[in-house]
C-alpha cells in the first residue's frame, strides 16, 4: 500500500525551454493538423509570438527531467505495476515555442479501490511561464495494480 503520508508532498520543480522543432514534431506525431501548432507564419498571423504548445506536450516535461521516476522510487512503486488512468489540462494562457516554463507538482491524493487491489495516485501540477504567470494546470491519475 502506498503510504498516505505522501499526500501533499511537492515534487522537485522542472524547468524547460520550449523548442519549436520539438513542438512541431510532437504535434505531427499526435496527428494535430491545425497550423498554429506547426507553422510559424500561421501562428504569428493569429497574433501569437510563435507556434503553440500542443495540448498534451507539457505532460512530458517531468518525464524528461526524471521527476516522475524519482517520485515512483520515493514511493517504492515499481513502474511495471503502473497504468495511466487519467490526464487533464486546463490552459489559462497560450504557451508558445521559445518560452521557458516551470512545472511544480504535488501529490494531491492517494486512495484505493477493490480492497486495495488498485491504488490511485493523483498528481496536480501548475505551469508558470518565465513571467511567473500561471499558464496551465495539469492533473494526472496513476493506477497501481497490487
Amino acid at each position: 500500500m502506498i503510504d498516505k503520508k505522501w499526500i501533499g508532498h511537492e515534487l522537485a520543480a522542472t524547468t524547460m525551454t520550449l523548442e519549436r522543432g520539438r513542438l512541431c514534431a510532437f504535434a505531427r506525431t499526435i496527428g494535430e493538423t491545425d497550423p498554429l501548432y506547426t507553422d510559424l507564419a500561421a501562428a504569428q498571423g493569429a497574433g501569437l509570438c510563435d507556434v503553440l504548445v500542443p495540448p498534451t506536450f507539457l505532460f512530458g516535461a517531468e518525464l524528461d527531467a526524471g521527476t516522475v521516476d524519482s517520485m515512483l522510487a520515493d514511493l517504492e512503486i515499481p513502474i511495471a505495476k503502473i497504468l495511466h488512468g487519467e490526464q487533464s489540462f486546463t490552459y489559462h494562457k497560450p504557451v508558445c515555442a521559445g518560452e521557458t516554463v516551470t512545472v511544480k507538482s504535488r501529490i494531491a491524493d492517494i486512495f484505493d479501490k477493490k480492497n486495495g487491489a488498485l491504488e490511485f495516485l493523483v498528481k496536480t501540477s501548475q505551469v508558470h511561464n518565465d513571467k511567473n504567470e500561471l499558464v496551465a494546470e495539469l492533473r494526472t491519475v496513476l493506477v497501481v495494480r497490487n
